[in-house]
């Protein structure tokens, strides 16, 4: 996985251990913060390092 600079919902669900419906919120969610910061953002995926720096540096609820 860490080879892939996009993750998506498949990636985010068996990195986290949840449910694909929960990580597409998930990514939803990440993405309209990186959209607030004014990054360019693709439907289904995130940034892979942003992804990593919010699950391992701060709670994500």
């Amino acid at each position: 996985m860490a080879e892939k600079n996009f993750l998506n919902a498949a990636d985010v669900s068996e990195y986290m251990g949840i449910s694909v419906p929960m990580a597409y919120k998930i990514i939803r969610r990440l993405n309209d913060e990186l959209k607030s910061q004014g990054f360019i953002t693709v439907s289904g995926k995130v940034n892979r390092h942003y992804f990593e720096q919010k699950v391992n540096g701060f709670a994500l609820v």
